[in-house]
């Protein structure tokens, strides 16, 4: 089985600014900077077969690439706070990129995801951590701005967990918007 999504890499230069974010959040586990992406669409737990059907059918996806930037900040989990992110502004490209995978999910059979896109780069994993704390931290990092960035290319990637550590994420598959 293999443990998929497909997701746009966040390039190396603004790894920094976004690292910089990455403080003053009791209960966060702050993720490290090489699992930095913008996630499309998870497709979970799949076995080497859909993967291999996924691969094609993501293949087939043709986009011009397209500028994005990061924008603030936001957390999810409304009462109950289990992850913090920096935003990434939206765009009607990002947007169909996405529903070309979700339109990849389904045509092997997989349930619709019934979360609403929201384009983010994951920060930190909550535990515990206190509302208000959170709403403070993100009232600090609404103002954050990135420079663009071009997207020109997603990937398909696995995720590796091993207790007690970050998961690690690799990109298996690379397909280049053009």
């Amino acid at each position: 089985m293999y443990r998929l999504f497909a997701a746009l890499p966040v390039p190396e230069d603004l790894w920094e600014g976004l690292a910089a974010l990455q403080d003053g959040l009791p209960g966060a586990s702050w993720r490290p900077e090489e699992n930095f992406h913008i996630t499309l669409r998870f497709f979970g737990d799949l076995t080497y077969r859909q993967a291999r059907d996924l691969d094609d059918l993501l293949g087939d996806i043709r986009c011009q690439p397209f500028e994005l930037s990061i924008e603030g900040a936001g957390w999810f989990g409304r009462r109950e706070p289990s992850a913090v992110w920096a935003r990434v502004r939206e765009s009607d490209e990002l947007r169909s990129l996405s529903a070309r995978c979700e339109q990849a999910a389904r045509r092997l059979g997989f349930e619709p995801d019934r979360r609403p896109f929201i384009p983010h780069v994951t920060l930190a994993y909550l535990h515990n951590a206190a509302l208000e704390d959170t709403r403070r931290w993100v009232e600090a990092h609404h103002a954050y701005r990135s420079g663009p960035f071009i997207a020109d290319r997603f990937h398909l990637y696995s995720s590796h967990s091993a207790k007690g550590r970050p998961s690690r994420y690799q990109a298996e598959a690379d397909y280049v918007l053009e």
